[in-house]
Order: structure tokens, then C-alpha cells, then sequence
């Protein structure tokens, strides 16, 4: 795009002078993975219960959910005379009023804004006459609801400098600088560069002396939390759109700074980039208390689903890890 080459040429512009870099074109091996995000359109979603086992519901933390209904699919579409509903959760009895889980005329159960708290086994007791004849039905339908989010994703950068000496003070401002501007380059697609590893080594050369080298690891991730609405509902906001282009921007920095050098008559400046040393990887993560499980969420195979009781997330790992003394949803810690 325009705007986006516009202001990568800008942002090098401003440093070429006193940060510029070696070569010809940098060489990028990388993964792309984009979680195929389990998604459910709220209106549209009902979701039947079983006589004979619990049904999963997932719900996206502090999101609407899905009509969870008080029949059977075989009883969907028959008639029933007087039914009436009566639901009950983690807390005890669910009544119509209340304020973050509703109870329909028809029995159905809605939540309006889901908290990790709420993630547990929700029991509905149905009765029902078949018809004006017959005695009363009760039947009891359970479900297993639990909260999930997105996973935490992100790209993870490696490029390495020749550098001043280790303990020189120009490696430290040349730091800032370049996290500065690589902040910049992203910061209107709402997405953050963070420096993960900055280290100085002293490299020997093949068939040649020693020379200093930076080791760079950083990764950009967007912006956007799960906590209310997002600024703009446009699919070109979806997160891992914003984090592809925020990619490509930074590789094309990477890849004129080359390209500066190559032009260079001067002898290299002290600092420069080595060409071919960018490397990327697409990182996948649940946030702590949540992880992925094919197995036992099997509807939801790339959602990170709040741990259930007996297990933990205590990082930003992908699994829940089992913990026999974890009594609650979404356990950061084995107590």
C-alpha cells in the first residue's frame, strides 16, 4: 500500500543516516499459522440440551453468548402443554432478573457479559405435559458453559547488528532509536513492538577476525483487549490482519536498510544491520488460567478455554497442566 511504504520510507529516512545497514535483501524464513478463531454469532446460535450426557457451551469472555435452550432436540419440535423452566448454576437458582444471565419466557438461558466466574455446570429442570391428557414429564438437561478467549498471538523478530564495542554507550542509544522507530512504524495499525532480548556478543568471523555483534529479539502484537467493544467492527481491524501488515512493514524496513547500504559509497558506519539475520516466528499463547485441548473441546480446537477444576494455566503456556488440588475455573497456580 501507499501510506504504508510512505511511512516506512519515512521512518528510515529519519535514521539512515545514522543507523544505516549492510547488503543486498534480507532472506526471511518464517511461519504463518492465523487460528482458525471458533466463532459464535450470538443471535443466531441455539444450542440443545441431551437426556444422556452434558452439553459443552463456550462462551467469549465478556461477550454475549449463544441461546442456550431447556429442550431436547427431539422436543424442540414438538408441542409441550404448561412447560415450565427453572435453571440453576455455579451460585444456586438463576432467576429472570438477573442482570448478567437471563431466563426467557421460553426457558432459554442468555448470557449478556461473561466472566470467568460464571464458567461452570448449568443444570435445567423441564416439565411439561406431552399433551392435555397426559401426566407431567420432568426432565433434568445439564451443561458444561466455559469461558474462552482468542489465543494470544504474535510475530517474534530476531536480526542481528555489527555493533560498536559491548560496553559502548552507542549499542544502548542505537537500541532505543530502533525500537522507537519500529514503534512508530506500527503504531497506526494498533499494534506494539516489545523488546524481549537485546545482547552483545563478540563473534569470530569465518576465516576472518572477531567482530561485535547485537542479537535482537522483539515481537509485535496488537493492541486490542477483550474488555468491551473494539473501536471498529470493519474485518480489516480482525487483529491478525493488523499483525500481517505491521509484518510487512517491518520487513520492508529491514530490507531498505540493505538496500541503503548497498547504494553507500562511504565506508559502513559502526552500526549496521547484517543482511539475511531477520527471522520471524508466529507465536501462539493462552493467557494464564486458559488453554487448548483438541480432546476435551473438540468444538472449539483453537480457542483458549478456561481450565477446568483439577488443572492450571500458571503462564502464557498453551495447555492447562494438572493440578489435583485445583478446585476452581481458570487456576493460575497449583494450591
Amino acid at each position: 500500500g501507499g501510506s504504508g511504504g510512505e511511512s516506512v520510507r519515512s521512518a528510515f529516512r529519519s535514521t539512515a543516516r545514522q543507523f544505516p545497514a549492510a547488503g543486498e535483501r534480507a532472506s526471511l524464513e518464517y511461519l504463518v499459522r492465523f487460528p482458525r478463531t471458533f466463532r459464535l454469532t450470538q443471535e443466531s446460535v441455539k444450542i440443545v440440551g441431551s437426556s444422556h450426557f452434558p452439553v459443552k457451551v463456550y462462551v467469549m469472555l465478556h461477550q454475549k453468548s449463544p441461546h442456550v435452550l431447556c429442550v431436547t432436540q427431539g422436543l424442540r419440535n414438538s408441542e409441550l402443554i404448561d412447560p415450565s423452566f427453572q435453571w440453576h448454576g455455579p451460585k444456586g437458582k438463576i432467576v429472570s432478573e438477573n442482570r448478567t444471565a437471563q431466563v426467557t419466557s421460553t426457558g432459554s438461558l442468555i448470557f449478556q457479559n461473561f466472566e470467568e466466574a460464571m464458567s461452570g455446570v448449568y443444570t435445567c429442570f423441564l416439565e411439561y405435559k406431552p399433551t392435555v391428557e397426559e401426566i407431567v414429564k420432568n426432565l433434568q438437561l445439564k451443561y458444561l458453559v466455559y469461558a474462552y478467549r482468542e489465543p494470544h498471538y504474535y510475530y517474534q523478530f530476531t536480526a542481528r547488528y555489527h555493533a560498536a564495542p559491548c560496553n559502548s554507550i552507542y549499542n544502548i542509544s542505537f537500541e532505543k532509536k530502533l525500537l522507537q522507530i519500529l514503534s512508530k512504524l506500527v503504531l497506526e495499525l494498533s499494534c506494539e513492538i516489545s523488546l524481549l532480548k537485546s545482547e552483545c556478543h563478540r563473534v569470530k568471523m569465518q576465516r576472518a577476525g572477531l567482530q561485535n555483534e547485537l542479537f535482537f529479539t522483539f515481537s509485535v502484537s496488537s493492541l486490542d483487549t477483550e474488555k468491551g467493544p473494539k473501536p471498529c467492527t470493519d474485518h480489516n481491524c480482525e487483529s491478525s490482519k493488523r499483525l500481517s501488515k505491521a509484518k510487512n512493514l517491518i520487513e520492508r524496513f529491514f530490507s531498505q536498510q540493505v538496500e541503503v547500504l548497498g547504494r553507500r559509497s562511504d565506508p559502513l558506519p559502526e552500526i549496521y544491520y547484517i543482511e539475511g539475520t531477520l527471522q520471524m516466528i508466529w507465536i501462539n499463547r493462552c493467557f494464564p488460567g486458559y488453554g487448548m485441548n483438541t480432546l476435551k473441546h473438540p468444538k472449539c480446537p483453537e480457542c483458549c478455554v478456561i481450565c477446568s477444576p483439577g488443572s492450571y494455566n500458571p503462564r502464557d503456556g498453551i495447555h492447562c497442566l494438572q493440578c489435583n488440588s485445583s478446585l476452581v475455573y481458570g487456576a493460575k497456580a497449583c494450591v
